[in-house]
């Protein structure tokens, strides 16, 4: 589950804040029945402090921190999965309309682009002049071995990104 490093987080950090609190009461409640000295009492809060309440604080900071950085990479991801549901989909997207669409910078969407050739689930072609971003292929391209753009031959060597050496569209290629 999304973002439950954060729930867990906080419940920790509650429970060290709770621990502490009744470490507390506890070594006040002995110290004024008489049954320990300021020292002692002061020893019991110090010792309940250092090993169980400072350790589960840390924890709860640990899972709370982790949790804000999962929440943040599954929000990237989900930006990439529609990013690629709409060229699919729509066989062409404009991609000014793809950053307003996803309240992104130009750079964010070229970036979520990249990726996902990365990571091999996307194939196509974007020519930056255009603004343009095409869904093709992987076998379309490699069986023509021209610019989808302008035409012009080129070198495909595998997977991954190739600019045409004419108009400077950019291939994306998946296995």
């Amino acid at each position: 589950m999304v973002g439950s490093g954060r729930r867990v987080g906080i419940i920790l950090i509650a429970l060290s804040i709770i621990v502490f609190l009744a470490t507390a009461g506890l070594m006040g409640a002995q110290l004024a029945g008489g049954d320990t000295t300021i020292g002692g009492a002061a020893l019991g809060l110090v010792l309940m402090t250092i090993f169980v309440s400072l350790p589960l604080a840390a924890a709860g900071a640990w899972f709370f921190v982790r949790g804000r950085r999962e929440a943040a990479a599954f929000a990237e991801v989900e930006k990439e999965k529609k990013i690629l549901n709409m060229v699919v989909t729509q066989g062409q997207v404009s991609v000014a309309e793809t950053a307003l669409e996803l309240d992104a910078s130009r750079d964010q969407v070229k970036e979520w682009i990249y990726d996902l050739v990365g990571k091999g689930l996307f194939s196509g072609y974007i020519n930056w002049d255009e603004g343009m971003l095409y869904s093709k292929q992987a076998s379309q391209m490699r069986a023509g071995k021209k610019c989808p753009n302008c035409g012009g031959e080129l070198e495909l060597a595998g997977k991954g990104v190739v600019t045409c050496p004419f108009c400077g569209t950019d291939i994306f290629l998946a296995t």
